[in-house]
């Protein structure tokens, strides 16, 4: 029973610890993350600027996977380079170090003041900024919280005699330690909360310095795996920038325990000094990883390269595409039901081509490659027959059977696959035609204008997918969730004409070159958004949710030049 209390309590420490960090990091990111993001994309201009700038995001976001995910997000879009993004992970890494070295002071007596400075800022300030910096405060106050319970929790540990054999077994097996590092680091998907872990177990004599070391090194690693498992399904250039890291930390990992094979660390004197050298390894070797590994950037970009080959810009599956076998099954047009469903499949493989014409669009303006143009316009070509195929269809479907719910998912089904064959029109008749113009004349587009439209590609690329699910769910908070976010392209489109125009003013010779291709493309991305926004409609009508109209009701007073 004592052993079952024991569990508990240093779960419940070990959990309170991981949602601290969070709660920090969360308060940042709702504060000051659009700053955070627009410093990440301005440090792509060195690799030590990029490193530093990791760093500090990192110390900030209390984690170094945060910064791992956005850097292989820019990566993905062109705003970073791999190199770039590899250095800015370098630093994030110390950045991260830095934090568990700042967490681990003693500071207990102060947990009060965290409590109610934070606790008073988050319930009554009158800004979400205000509000943010008390959840970051509280956030501090709780890790502290949880470290102490951590502390108590794991005392009576140390009088196991089973515990004491196991750790002296550990103590002298620095491999084990270190894949148990990696594992629990994994598990707990933060590499702070589970190097303060060990070093509070460290303190308690739980666990020897030699394990300790192990341990840090191995979680230095899971570290890693973790950043590899959270981009795995971004396109390759984002995937390479976790991988080189992972590969600079095994490396490194590896030549420490081979040292200290031959030459094992210091044994500090007391249990205290012990726990602080834990954090100082840690430190230490991130800030070493740092310096040797900083050099080695574009070396390692090349490597990973190699290692997650460009892919084409359409993938060989859209092959699958071209010669379609229609899912519409005229033998059940009869069972309105089944028919519908039927439909319903094969308007979904309609988005599957729309989601594989849109993707390499901007890529297209970078570079011209006539074989994709050709697979795109061959798709576009495809889309135009399934969307004819679908009207006829869906008009056959016998509505005597039908509930008023199902007549109206007629019309929805007709409405979508009409809307997603103007999107086709729109890639394949304005986006094509304006990258092959800018590649035909060899122009190029100002930093900050390819930046905009890159981010704009980008935002309407996740707005089409989540049009799709809200398609298939009929989800109400999707569905509100995409007018807002039509809203907000609305807003970036007005913003980057704005910031287009300042350029044409100020003189800049590529703005002025490509004015009307950078407009253009906005305007086609915004209609093309506005297409996957009209899934929405239909669903927050059946809700009352949609205003009849956007007009203000007619005065009574005639307007004062009206013509008769």
């Amino acid at each position: 029973m004592k052993i079952l209390l024991l569990l508990i309590n240093v779960a419940g420490a070990i959990a309170l610890l991981l949602w601290s960090v969070r709660m920090v990091r969360t308060g940042f990111e709702r504060a000051k993350g659009d700053e955070l993001r627009a410093a990440i994309k301005r440090s792509a201009n060195g690799r030590i600027k990029a490193a530093m700038m990791g760093m500090g995001v990192a110390l900030l976001l209390q984690s170094s996977t945060a910064v791992a995910v956005l850097a292989a997000g820019f990566a993905a879009t062109d705003i970073l380079s791999v190199g770039q993004g590899i250095a800015l992970l370098l630093g994030a890494d110390l950045g991260s170090a830095i934090v568990a070295q700042i967490l681990s002071f003693n500071v207990q007596g102060l947990i009060p003041l965290f409590l109610i400075i934070g606790g008073l800022l988050f319930f009554k300030g009158r800004t979400g900024y205000t509000r943010q910096l008390g959840r970051i405060v509280l956030g501090i106050g709780m890790i502290l919280i949880s470290l102490q319970q951590l502390s108590l929790a794991t005392t009576p540990l140390k009088d196991s005699v089973f515990l004491v054999d196991v750790m002296h077994y550990l103590n002298t097996d620095l491999l084990t330690s270190f894949l148990i590092g990696a594992l629990v680091t994994w598990l707990l998907h933060s590499s702070v909360a589970s190097v303060l872990l060990m070093a509070t177990l460290v303190a308690q004599s739980v666990v020897p310095f030699g394990a300790a070391i192990g341990y840090v090194l191995g979680a230095n690693i899971g570290s890693g795996l973790i950043a590899m498992t959270l981009t795995r399904e971004q396109p390759v250039e984002g995937r390479r920038i976790p991988l080189a890291n992972l590969i600079f930390r095994i490396s490194m990992a590896s030549l420490v325990m081979l040292y200290l094979t031959f030459k094992p660390f210091p044994i500090p004197a007391n249990a205290t000094d012990a726990a602080i050298w834990v954090i100082y390894a840690h430190m230490i070797f991130n800030a070493v990883l740092l310096i040797v590994c900083l050099p080695l950037a574009g070396v390692m970009e090349k490597v990973t390269g190699w290692l997650i080959p460009d892919k084409a810009l359409i993938s060989q599956d859209s092959a699958t595409f071209r010669e379609p076998q229609t899912v519409l099954d005229r033998s059940i047009v009869h069972s309105p039901q089944l028919a519908l469903a039927s439909a319903s499949r094969e308007c979904l493989r309609m988005a599957d081509m729309i989601n594989v014409m849109l993707s390499p669009v901007m890529r297209l303006y970078e570079k011209a490659d006539q074989n994709t143009n050709q697979q795109i316009l061959d798709l576009e070509q495809q889309i135009n027959k399934m969307h004819s195929d679908i009207k006829l269809y869906v008009a056959d479907i016998a509505e005597d059977n039908l509930s008023k719910q199902d007549k109206s998912r007629k019309i929805a089904l007709i409405n979508f696959a009409v809307n997603l064959e103007s999107v086709g029109d729109v890639i394949a008749k304005n986006l094509l035609q304006l990258a092959d113009n800018k590649n035909r004349e060899c122009l190029t587009f100002s930093p900050q204008g390819w930046e905009e439209l890159i981010e704009l590609h980008k935002q309407v690329i996740t707005n089409m997918h989540l049009a799709f699910n809200t398609f298939v769910s009929g989800n109400h908070t999707f569905a509100r969730r995409l007018i807002e976010e039509k809203d907000r392209i609305r807003i970036l489109e007005l913003q980057s004409n704005e910031h287009h125009y300042q350029r044409l003013q100020s003189g800049a010779v590529e703005s002025v070159e490509t004015s009307n291709i950078h407009l253009e493309t906005i305007r086609a991305l915004r209609q093309i958004n506005s297409l996957f926004a009209a899934v929405a409609y239909p669903i927050l009508s059946t809700r009352g949710d949609l205003l009849a109209s956007r007009l203000a009701k007619s005065s009574s007073k005639p307007a004062p030049d009206a013509i008769g």
